[in-house]
């Protein structure tokens, strides 16, 4: 028996990696001669840059950046040599929610330059090619922040330079922009293509956009709103003039990360793509599906966001194009979701053992500890049918 491992990471305890691994020592115990192969898994926003850059034998490179309030902070990318050198980036490495106090949130400071440094950084070791996670952002700038990094200029209506207050630019910057200079822009990024993961549809502006949907939770109170979303739309009329080509504020995800959706689009002509798929193609799952007998997937909660088409769905649906069983391991299971079918999946198990806290739960040595002994007892029932088939 081959029994391939593309367990999503369980957030805020486990790797991707780790869940699989932790999975097949079970598998071992059950069946000790049963061979197996452990494969990342990520749906484009944590653990992204972890789970493509192993999972394609790259290495990971550090550097010191701007973060989302201008404090420096170390982001970690990866680089992939073959078969053209890539970069895998996170954009919340440089501006994410969780380098900032709830109490110092306000998308009206907060800064994307650390992401153009990012691929500053990148592009000076010779990448090309970038894969980008979105999500998980702290901003609302429309990317102003990582194209001043890149070398866009943005200028008032004196035609003076915005440079922000910290030398770099901010959400609050948006009101103030008035033209757009594309002259000193990084020449490289012309030989550049970018693979942005994004996971959700929500388009820059309007009731859905950017602003109304994620802002509050980024720190918009709600009487700023509508004058954020009216500058993103400002933004937008202008960047058509500005850039010489059609641009639609509209379009599925151009929301993403604050609108960084639709910088990279429109910017750095960049493609959205499911995060999931991105992950899939780039460290070559389906070949190891293809040649497996049996596949375990999973992640960290089991809901119906899950069904909705989740990286662990992404592996199922994949598997039955190749007639696989599937098998899921998750943390927990939803309440809400507890007794449903999860779609191409023959069976999903819990981990959890026992009724503990939930700090308990999340503590890495427990999570390993409790995905091996479930996987053990999967296997231990899958070998004994495997049996009785067999005599």
């Amino acid at each position: 028996m081959k029994v391939v491992f593309a367990i999503d990471s369980m957030k805020g305890c486990l790797s991707s990696m780790e869940c699989g691994e932790a999975a097949a020592k079970g598998l071992m115990r059950a069946i000790p001669d049963a061979e197996y192969e452990v494969r990342p898994l990520a749906d484009g926003g944590e653990g992204t840059v972890q789970a493509v850059t192993v999972g394609c034998n790259g290495s990971f490179e550090k550097i010191d950046v701007t973060g989302p309030l201008g404090q420096k902070v170390t982001a970690t990318y990866g680089i992939i040599e073959n078969p053209e050198k890539t970069a895998v980036i996170e954009i919340s490495a440089a501006a994410g929610i969780t380098l900032i106090s709830p109490v110092d949130m306000d998308p009206f400071k907060t800064t994307t330059y650390g992401v153009g440094e990012i691929i500053k950084d990148a592009i000076s070791k010779g990448c090309r090619h970038f894969i980008v996670g979105l999500g998980g952002s702290a901003t609302n700038d429309v990317g102003i922040g990582m194209l001043q990094a890149l070398g866009y200029k943005f200028y008032d209506s004196h035609k003076h330079e915005i440079k922000g207050d910290e030398d770099f630019l901010t959400g609050g910057d948006l009101e103030f922009i008035h033209s757009i200079s594309t002259k000193h822009v990084l020449p490289e990024l012309a030989e550049c293509s970018f693979r942005v993961a994004c996971d959700v549809n929500n388009p820059l502006i309007g009731p859905t956009g950017a602003s109304h949907i994620f802002g509050p939770q980024k720190g918009l109170f709600e009487s700023e709103i509508e004058t954020a979303d009216g500058w993103m739309q400002r933004f937008a009329t202008l960047s058509e003039k500005e850039l010489g080509y059609s641009v639609d504020p509209f379009f599925n995800g151009a929301g993403a990360a604050g609108g960084l959706g639709f910088a990279f689009k429109y910017y750095l002509g960049g493609e959205l793509e499911a995060g999931n798929r991105i992950v899939i193609e780039e460290t070559n799952l389906k070949k190891y599906i293809s040649e497996a007998d049996l596949v375990v997937t999973g992640e960290g909660m089991l809901d119906r966001q899950t069904a909705m088409g989740k990286a662990p769905l992404g592996i199922a649906h994949i598997a039955k194009v190749f007639d696989k069983p599937v098998i899921a391991l998750v943390g927990s299971v939803s309440a809400s979701f507890d007794g449903d079918v999860l779609p191409d999946v023959e069976a999903y198990f819990p981990v959890l053992r026992r009724a503990v806290s939930l700090k308990e739960a999340m503590k890495p040595a427990t999570a390993k500890t409790n995905i091996a002994a479930t996987s053990e007892q999967v296997f231990r029932l899958v070998n004994s049918i495997l049996k009785i088939n067999n005599d």
